[in-house]
């Protein structure tokens, strides 16, 4: 019976360290770039203790939040404002910071997500993901906006185009398109003072004339 114990735990370790020196290859192979995806054993470990993390009744507990087009309307705002910007708004991730991150941001649509459950998706939510680009949001206790925000990914698969269009109202301005903005009225300022000086320069080259 000792022996047994002693083989399974020499395979179990032997496992581990193939492991181990598996990912020590990958990880120097590709190094720490972000712009890399992660290998299939990666992803599996951290997925994995992603799962084992998250309690059980928090797994087993439903939304809370009764389903409304209210509820829906005040989430997708809510999602464009604040997770677009790496999810995007049809929630594939395909963003300029979405498809830079490591790892990269789920599809929200994916049967990969869809199949969580309530509980599951409000988790990450709420708490995040350590090592990755997933914040915490809302406050410590149970916040009401995070399981809004689960009924708008369960909706993800069948959001409208026009829904989307209506999303990009709500999409946070970047740095650099403020810049922009905030050249275009200085030109058009710097313009519009031009024309009056132009105007005024007219009106009394007339009066000279008339004099």
């Amino acid at each position: 019976m000792l022996k047994r114990i002693f083989y399974s735990l020499c395979s179990l370790l032997s496992l581990l360290f193939i492991a181990v020196c598996l990912f020590a290859y990958f990880l120097m192979r590709e190094g720490f770039t972000a712009r890399s995806n992660p290998p299939a054993l990666e992803k599996w470990i951290a997925t994995t203790a992603l799962s084992l993390s998250i309690p059980k009744t928090v797994k087993e507990t439903k939304n809370p939040i009764p389903f409304s087009q209210e509820v829906l309307k005040e989430a997708r705002d809510h999602f464009a404002d604040h997770c677009a910007l790496c999810h995007g708004n049809n929630g594939s991730g395909e963003t300029p910071i979405g498809k830079n991150l490591y790892p990269k941001p789920r599809d929200l649509r994916s049967r990969e997500v869809q199949k969580k459950s309530d509980g599951e998706i409000y988790y990450i939510i709420h708490n995040g993901i350590r090592w990755t680009g997933m914040p915490a949001w809302g406050e410590k206790d149970q916040d009401e906006d995070s399981w809004k925000l689960v009924h708008f990914i369960r909706h993800l698969p069948y959001l409208t185009k026009e829904e989307e269009k209506e999303m990009e109202k709500m999409n946070p301005i970047s740095p650099h398109e403020l810049q922009e903005e905030k050249e275009e009225e200085k030109f058009l300022e710097e313009d519009h003072s031009l024309g009056n000086s132009s105007e005024e320069e007219q009106q009394n080259a007339i009066k000279m004339e008339s004099k």
